[in-house]
């Protein structure tokens, strides 16, 4: 149905592109269809990922839990595509991962030592399918919300693409983290009682929203070719090119965040 619906949105506007051209050729228009047609086209591809992004939910919804395995500590690295991310500290007892995968999640976990590791990803006769413009809009959208243990230390990594991220760290203890990101929206809140936190973020296109929690001290270096930039002076006073907390060498609770950024916004509160 998903599909069919898709076939039949894209199957309409060639055919009202077709019925255009012809009252063209019969000199029954007298514009140059030509210069509106493809902008029409693009403007109609534009509308449909956005409301499949918005508005469309996956085609299946997989639930997933992973145990932790008696682990010490953990190591999770996410690939997600298009679509929306949210992850928090949900998980419950004696679970690393918990949560809903929109168009399914494939994941492989190992142990070393007392360190597991695990790599989800979105599976891959996924993205194959999203080749087609009829399978970009409604019912296709690759939303992921899960929660991740708290017991435990944390590195995480995380690759995500066109999307929205809602990323919440706030009662996790996150002793690494890397985000790679492209053209999306991230709203990342760090570890608030985590200790030691490291932080690189790269992103393309995109804007990101950091949130330090109170109580948090952060040393902060940032820089973007053609990025806005904005950082709390009043928590974060700047000094030479890097910002940095009054009380950053004596807090218990501390991130050192390295951003790198091309084209977008980023802010830090």
């Amino acid at each position: 149905m998903r599909m069919r619906s898709g076939a039949l949105f894209w199957g309409g506007t060639l055919i009202v592109i077709g019925i255009l051209l012809t009252l063209d050729n019969l000199g029954i228009l007298s514009v140059n269809l030509w210069r509106i047609i493809w902008p029409l086209v693009l403007i109609a591809l534009g509308l449909w990922i956005l409301w499949g992004v918005l508005i469309g939910r996956p085609s299946f919804e997989e639930e997933v839990s992973i145990p932790l395995e008696h682990a010490a500590r953990a190591r999770v690295r996410v690939n997600h595509g298009a679509g929306r991310l949210r992850v928090d500290s949900s998980a419950g007892a004696g679970e690393l991962v918990m949560g809903t995968f929109g168009g399914g999640l494939d994941h492989q976990v190992r142990q070393e030592e007392d360190t597991l590791k695990l790599t989800m990803r979105v599976p891959a006769g996924v993205f194959p399918s999203l080749a087609f413009p009829w399978m970009w809009g409604p019912g296709h959208a690759l939303d992921w919300s899960f929660g991740l243990s708290s017991e435990i230390p944390l590195s995480l990594d995380f690759e995500t693409g066109a999307g929205e991220a809602r990323i919440d760290l706030t009662d996790l203890y996150v002793t690494d983290l890397r985000l790679q990101t492209g053209a999306s929206a991230t709203d990342l809140t760090l570890p608030a009682n985590a200790g030691y936190t490291r932080v690189k973020i790269g992103a393309g296109a995109a804007s990101v929203n950091i949130r330090v929690p109170s109580g948090v001290a952060a040393r902060i270096r940032a820089s973007g070719a053609l990025a806005e930039i904005k950082v709390d002076r009043n928590r974060f006073p700047r000094e030479g090119g890097v910002y940095q907390s009054s009380d950053y060498d004596t807090a218990p609770n501390k991130a050192d965040v390295d951003v790198d950024t091309g084209v977008g916004s980023i802010t830090i509160s």
